[in-house]
Protein backbone atom coordinates (compact mmCIF):
# COMPACT_ATOMS: atom_id res chain seq x y z
CA UNK A 1 0.00 0.00 0.00
CA UNK A 2 1.18 3.53 -0.80
CA UNK A 3 0.12 6.45 1.42
CA UNK A 4 -1.86 8.94 -0.69
CA UNK A 5 -1.26 6.71 -3.67
CA UNK A 6 -3.75 4.93 -5.87
CA UNK A 7 -3.35 1.49 -4.40
CA UNK A 8 -6.53 -0.09 -3.03
CA UNK A 9 -6.88 -0.18 0.71
CA UNK A 10 -9.55 -1.87 2.81
CA UNK A 11 -10.98 0.63 5.30
CA UNK A 12 -10.83 -0.11 8.98
CA UNK A 13 -13.82 -1.18 11.07
CA UNK A 14 -13.77 2.23 12.78
CA UNK A 15 -13.97 3.97 9.38
CA UNK A 16 -16.93 1.82 8.34
CA UNK A 17 -18.77 2.37 11.61
CA UNK A 18 -18.30 6.14 11.47
CA UNK A 19 -19.34 6.28 7.83
CA UNK A 20 -22.42 4.09 8.27
CA UNK A 21 -23.54 6.12 11.27
CA UNK A 22 -22.95 9.36 9.35
CA UNK A 23 -25.22 8.33 6.48
CA UNK A 24 -27.93 7.34 8.95
CA UNK A 25 -27.69 10.85 10.40
CA UNK A 26 -27.78 12.37 6.90
CA UNK A 27 -31.02 10.48 6.27
CA UNK A 28 -32.42 12.14 9.40
CA UNK A 29 -31.25 15.58 8.27
CA UNK A 30 -28.62 15.83 11.02
CA UNK A 31 -25.88 17.21 8.79
CA UNK A 32 -23.72 18.76 11.50
CA UNK A 33 -23.42 15.47 13.43
CA UNK A 34 -22.83 13.58 10.20
CA UNK A 35 -20.10 16.03 9.23
CA UNK A 36 -18.21 15.39 12.44
CA UNK A 37 -18.27 11.64 11.81
CA UNK A 38 -17.24 11.93 8.17
CA UNK A 39 -14.40 14.28 9.12
CA UNK A 40 -13.25 11.68 11.65
CA UNK A 41 -13.47 8.98 8.96
CA UNK A 42 -11.31 11.11 6.64
CA UNK A 43 -8.77 11.55 9.43
CA UNK A 44 -8.70 7.77 9.93
CA UNK A 45 -8.30 6.95 6.21
CA UNK A 46 -7.07 10.07 4.35
CA UNK A 47 -5.72 7.96 1.47
CA UNK A 48 -9.18 6.60 0.60
CA UNK A 49 -10.98 8.50 -2.17
CA UNK A 50 -14.25 7.35 -0.55
CA UNK A 51 -13.45 9.41 2.56
CA UNK A 52 -13.37 12.62 0.54
CA UNK A 53 -16.19 11.56 -1.79
CA UNK A 54 -18.46 11.14 1.24
CA UNK A 55 -17.49 14.54 2.61
CA UNK A 56 -18.08 16.14 -0.80
CA UNK A 57 -21.51 14.49 -0.89
CA UNK A 58 -22.37 15.86 2.55
CA UNK A 59 -21.30 19.37 1.55
CA UNK A 60 -23.44 19.04 -1.59
CA UNK A 61 -26.47 18.20 0.58
CA UNK A 62 -25.69 21.30 2.65
CA UNK A 63 -25.14 23.45 -0.48
CA UNK A 64 -21.69 24.35 0.85
CA UNK A 65 -20.12 24.49 -2.59
CA UNK A 66 -16.67 25.71 -1.61
CA UNK A 67 -16.22 22.77 0.75
CA UNK A 68 -17.80 20.40 -1.76
CA UNK A 69 -15.29 21.48 -4.39
CA UNK A 70 -12.34 21.11 -2.01
CA UNK A 71 -13.34 17.64 -0.80
CA UNK A 72 -14.25 16.57 -4.31
CA UNK A 73 -10.84 17.51 -5.66
CA UNK A 74 -9.15 15.48 -2.92
CA UNK A 75 -11.37 12.52 -3.85
CA UNK A 76 -10.53 12.59 -7.55
CA UNK A 77 -6.82 12.93 -6.79
CA UNK A 78 -6.98 9.46 -5.20
CA UNK A 79 -9.05 7.71 -7.87
CA UNK A 80 -7.78 4.46 -9.35
CA UNK A 81 -9.60 4.79 -12.71
CA UNK A 82 -9.38 7.32 -15.48
CA UNK A 83 -13.02 8.14 -16.36
CA UNK A 84 -16.59 7.57 -15.29
CA UNK A 85 -16.20 7.98 -11.52
CA UNK A 86 -19.12 9.67 -9.72
CA UNK A 87 -16.51 11.68 -7.80
CA UNK A 88 -15.98 13.74 -10.96
CA UNK A 89 -19.74 14.28 -11.33
CA UNK A 90 -19.94 15.79 -7.85
CA UNK A 91 -16.97 18.02 -8.66
CA UNK A 92 -18.83 19.14 -11.79
CA UNK A 93 -21.94 20.04 -9.79
CA UNK A 94 -19.93 22.04 -7.24
CA UNK A 95 -17.97 23.80 -9.97
CA UNK A 96 -21.18 24.68 -11.82
CA UNK A 97 -22.74 26.05 -8.64
CA UNK A 98 -19.65 28.25 -8.17
CA UNK A 99 -19.43 29.11 -11.89
CA UNK A 100 -15.90 27.71 -11.90
CA UNK A 101 -16.15 26.90 -15.60
CA UNK A 102 -12.60 25.60 -16.23
CA UNK A 103 -13.08 23.05 -13.43
CA UNK A 104 -16.61 22.18 -14.59
CA UNK A 105 -15.31 21.49 -18.11
CA UNK A 106 -12.47 19.38 -16.72
CA UNK A 107 -14.90 17.43 -14.51
CA UNK A 108 -17.37 16.57 -17.29
CA UNK A 109 -14.53 15.53 -19.58
CA UNK A 110 -12.98 13.38 -16.86
CA UNK A 111 -16.35 11.75 -16.31
CA UNK A 112 -16.36 10.82 -19.99
CA UNK A 113 -18.70 13.41 -21.51
CA UNK A 114 -18.02 15.34 -24.70
CA UNK A 115 -17.71 19.07 -24.00
CA UNK A 116 -17.66 21.23 -27.16
CA UNK A 117 -14.94 23.82 -27.51
CA UNK A 118 -17.32 26.80 -27.65
CA UNK A 119 -17.62 28.94 -24.52
CA UNK A 120 -19.26 32.19 -23.52
CA UNK A 121 -17.35 35.30 -22.51
CA UNK A 122 -17.38 34.07 -18.91
CA UNK A 123 -15.93 30.71 -19.90
CA UNK A 124 -19.23 28.86 -19.48
CA UNK A 125 -19.35 25.83 -21.82
CA UNK A 126 -22.24 25.92 -24.30
CA UNK A 127 -23.62 23.66 -26.98
CA UNK A 128 -23.52 20.34 -25.11
CA UNK A 129 -26.90 19.47 -26.69
CA UNK A 130 -28.10 17.12 -23.95
CA UNK A 131 -31.74 17.49 -25.00
CA UNK A 132 -34.87 17.62 -22.88
CA UNK A 133 -35.42 16.26 -19.40
CA UNK A 134 -37.78 16.64 -16.48
CA UNK A 135 -36.83 18.15 -13.14
CA UNK A 136 -38.55 17.68 -9.78
CA UNK A 137 -38.83 21.09 -8.15
CA UNK A 138 -38.88 21.30 -4.34
CA UNK A 139 -38.26 17.55 -3.97
CA UNK A 140 -38.47 17.71 -0.17
CA UNK A 141 -41.66 19.80 -0.15
CA UNK A 142 -44.65 19.94 -2.49
CA UNK A 143 -42.68 18.33 -5.27
CA UNK A 144 -43.61 19.14 -8.86
CA UNK A 145 -42.14 17.61 -12.01
CA UNK A 146 -41.76 20.03 -14.94
CA UNK A 147 -40.13 19.89 -18.36
CA UNK A 148 -36.95 21.69 -19.29
CA UNK A 149 -33.91 21.93 -21.53
CA UNK A 150 -30.59 20.60 -20.27
CA UNK A 151 -27.89 23.27 -20.52
CA UNK A 152 -25.18 20.97 -19.21
CA UNK A 153 -25.02 17.88 -16.96
CA UNK A 154 -25.99 19.87 -13.84
CA UNK A 155 -28.42 22.57 -15.04
CA UNK A 156 -31.89 22.64 -16.56
CA UNK A 157 -33.77 25.64 -17.94
CA UNK A 158 -37.44 25.30 -16.92
CA UNK A 159 -39.73 25.40 -19.96
CA UNK A 160 -43.01 24.44 -18.26
CA UNK A 161 -44.91 26.97 -16.16
CA UNK A 162 -44.57 25.67 -12.59
CA UNK A 163 -47.45 25.92 -10.14
CA UNK A 164 -47.02 28.77 -7.63
CA UNK A 165 -46.55 26.31 -4.74
CA UNK A 166 -43.11 25.42 -6.12
CA UNK A 167 -41.86 29.01 -5.88
CA UNK A 168 -40.30 28.61 -9.32
CA UNK A 169 -40.94 30.43 -12.61
CA UNK A 170 -40.83 29.69 -16.32
CA UNK A 171 -37.36 30.38 -17.72
CA UNK A 172 -35.47 29.85 -14.48
CA UNK A 173 -32.34 27.70 -14.41
CA UNK A 174 -32.07 25.17 -11.61
CA UNK A 175 -29.10 23.15 -10.44
CA UNK A 176 -29.99 19.47 -10.29
CA UNK A 177 -28.56 16.24 -8.93
CA UNK A 178 -26.88 13.67 -11.14
CA UNK A 179 -28.91 10.54 -10.35
CA UNK A 180 -32.41 10.50 -11.91
CA UNK A 181 -35.40 9.61 -9.74
CA UNK A 182 -37.94 8.32 -12.25
CA UNK A 183 -38.61 8.65 -15.96
CA UNK A 184 -41.28 10.14 -18.20
CA UNK A 185 -42.05 8.36 -21.44
CA UNK A 186 -43.91 9.54 -24.55
CA UNK A 187 -46.24 7.67 -26.88
CA UNK A 188 -43.38 7.62 -29.41
CA UNK A 189 -41.37 5.49 -26.99
CA UNK A 190 -38.84 8.12 -25.91
CA UNK A 191 -37.82 8.09 -22.24
CA UNK A 192 -36.66 11.19 -20.35
CA UNK A 193 -34.98 11.16 -16.92
CA UNK A 194 -36.42 13.05 -13.96
CA UNK A 195 -33.72 14.84 -11.95
CA UNK A 196 -34.16 16.34 -8.49
CA UNK A 197 -33.59 20.07 -8.08
CA UNK A 198 -30.79 21.05 -5.70
CA UNK A 199 -31.25 24.82 -5.75
CA UNK A 200 -32.14 27.79 -7.93
CA UNK A 201 -29.16 28.71 -10.11
CA UNK A 202 -30.55 31.69 -12.08
CA UNK A 203 -33.91 33.41 -11.37
CA UNK A 204 -36.37 34.53 -14.03
CA UNK A 205 -37.74 38.09 -14.17
CA UNK A 206 -40.95 36.87 -15.82
CA UNK A 207 -43.90 36.57 -13.40
CA UNK A 208 -46.44 33.75 -13.38
CA UNK A 209 -50.15 34.51 -13.76
CA UNK A 210 -53.20 32.32 -13.37
CA UNK A 211 -56.29 33.06 -15.43
CA UNK A 212 -59.63 31.36 -16.04
CA UNK A 213 -60.34 30.84 -19.72
CA UNK A 214 -63.52 30.07 -21.57
CA UNK A 215 -62.30 28.07 -24.54
CA UNK A 216 -64.93 26.37 -26.66
CA UNK A 217 -62.51 23.76 -27.93
CA UNK A 218 -58.95 22.54 -27.80
CA UNK A 219 -58.06 24.65 -30.85
CA UNK A 220 -58.98 27.78 -28.88
CA UNK A 221 -56.75 26.74 -26.00
CA UNK A 222 -53.92 25.87 -28.37
CA UNK A 223 -54.21 29.29 -30.01
CA UNK A 224 -53.39 31.05 -26.73
CA UNK A 225 -50.38 28.83 -26.10
CA UNK A 226 -49.11 29.57 -29.62
CA UNK A 227 -49.76 33.30 -29.26
CA UNK A 228 -47.72 33.41 -26.05
CA UNK A 229 -44.90 31.39 -27.62
CA UNK A 230 -44.80 33.71 -30.64
CA UNK A 231 -44.37 36.63 -28.23
CA UNK A 232 -41.38 34.90 -26.63
CA UNK A 233 -43.21 33.79 -23.47
CA UNK A 234 -45.50 30.91 -22.48
CA UNK A 235 -49.03 29.82 -21.62
CA UNK A 236 -49.99 26.41 -20.30
CA UNK A 237 -53.37 24.80 -19.75
CA UNK A 238 -52.95 23.56 -16.20
CA UNK A 239 -56.35 21.87 -16.43
CA UNK A 240 -54.87 19.22 -18.71
CA UNK A 241 -51.13 19.34 -18.01
CA UNK A 242 -51.23 18.89 -14.22
CA UNK A 243 -51.53 15.42 -12.70
CA UNK A 244 -51.50 14.68 -8.99
CA UNK A 245 -49.24 11.70 -8.33
CA UNK A 246 -48.16 9.94 -5.18
CA UNK A 247 -44.42 9.86 -4.50
CA UNK A 248 -44.09 6.23 -5.62
CA UNK A 249 -45.73 6.98 -8.97
CA UNK A 250 -43.76 10.18 -9.47
CA UNK A 251 -40.41 8.44 -8.95
CA UNK A 252 -41.23 5.54 -11.26
CA UNK A 253 -41.35 5.18 -15.06
CA UNK A 254 -44.50 7.10 -16.02
CA UNK A 255 -46.08 7.92 -19.39
CA UNK A 256 -46.11 11.70 -19.76
CA UNK A 257 -49.45 11.74 -21.62
CA UNK A 258 -51.57 9.51 -19.40
CA UNK A 259 -55.00 10.90 -18.63
CA UNK A 260 -55.69 11.85 -22.25
CA UNK A 261 -58.40 10.09 -24.21
CA UNK A 262 -61.22 8.02 -22.78
CA UNK A 263 -59.28 5.61 -20.58
CA UNK A 264 -58.82 6.16 -16.87
CA UNK A 265 -55.33 6.67 -15.55
CA UNK A 266 -54.85 4.58 -12.38
CA UNK A 267 -51.91 6.75 -11.35
CA UNK A 268 -53.76 10.08 -11.50
CA UNK A 269 -54.77 11.00 -7.96
CA UNK A 270 -56.57 14.23 -8.84
CA UNK A 271 -60.22 14.68 -7.92
CA UNK A 272 -63.20 16.25 -9.68
CA UNK A 273 -62.98 20.02 -9.55
CA UNK A 274 -59.20 20.08 -9.19
CA UNK A 275 -56.36 20.35 -11.72
CA UNK A 276 -55.46 17.22 -13.63
CA UNK A 277 -56.86 15.27 -16.58
CA UNK A 278 -59.27 13.30 -14.40
CA UNK A 279 -60.13 16.22 -12.16
CA UNK A 280 -61.63 18.09 -15.13
CA UNK A 281 -63.81 15.30 -16.51
CA UNK A 282 -67.59 15.38 -16.48
CA UNK A 283 -70.00 12.56 -17.23
CA UNK A 284 -70.03 11.95 -20.96
CA UNK A 285 -67.86 14.99 -21.70
CA UNK A 286 -64.10 15.04 -22.12
CA UNK A 287 -63.67 18.77 -22.76
CA UNK A 288 -64.67 21.38 -20.21
CA UNK A 289 -64.67 24.93 -21.66
CA UNK A 290 -63.56 26.56 -18.40
CA UNK A 291 -59.81 26.07 -18.15
CA UNK A 292 -57.34 27.12 -15.47
CA UNK A 293 -54.33 28.44 -17.36
CA UNK A 294 -50.86 29.54 -16.29
CA UNK A 295 -49.30 32.41 -18.22
CA UNK A 296 -45.66 33.48 -18.04
CA UNK A 297 -45.43 37.04 -19.37
CA UNK A 298 -44.53 40.56 -18.18
CA UNK A 299 -47.27 42.63 -16.53
CA UNK A 300 -47.11 45.08 -19.42
CA UNK A 301 -47.99 42.35 -21.92
CA UNK A 302 -50.22 39.76 -20.29
CA UNK A 303 -53.60 41.55 -20.61
CA UNK A 304 -52.93 42.57 -24.19
CA UNK A 305 -52.01 38.98 -24.97
CA UNK A 306 -55.30 37.68 -23.57
CA UNK A 307 -57.34 40.41 -25.22
CA UNK A 308 -55.71 39.66 -28.56
CA UNK A 309 -56.54 35.99 -28.14
CA UNK A 310 -60.20 36.79 -27.52
CA UNK A 311 -60.34 39.29 -30.40
CA UNK A 312 -59.32 36.56 -32.86
CA UNK A 313 -62.49 34.55 -32.02
CA UNK A 314 -64.81 36.43 -29.62
CA UNK A 315 -67.65 33.91 -29.97
CA UNK A 316 -65.58 31.01 -28.62
CA UNK A 317 -63.15 32.68 -26.20
CA UNK A 318 -63.16 34.74 -23.01
CA UNK A 319 -61.01 35.27 -19.94
CA UNK A 320 -61.46 36.49 -16.36
CA UNK A 321 -59.90 36.55 -12.89
CA UNK A 322 -56.30 37.22 -13.91
CA UNK A 323 -53.97 37.08 -10.89
CA UNK A 324 -50.21 37.20 -10.44
CA UNK A 325 -49.22 34.19 -8.32
CA UNK A 326 -45.42 33.95 -8.46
Amino acid sequence: MRIFGKGRHRPSASWRQATDRAFTLIGDGRYEDAGALLTRAADLEPWLSESWFNLALLHKFRHDWEQARTAGLRAVALLDRETGAPDWWNVGIAATALQDWPLARRAWQAYGLHVPGSVTGSGEPVGMELGSAAVRLSPEGEAEVVWGRRLDPARIEVLSIPLPSSGRRWGEVVLHDGVPHGERTTSAGHAYPVFDEIELWAPSPVPTWVVLLEAAGEDDRDALEQLAADAGFAAEDWSSSVRLLCRMCSESRMPSDEGDGEHLDPHDHSEPGHPGPLGHRTDGQLWVPERECGVAAPASLVRGLLDGWVADSPDSRAWRDLEEVC
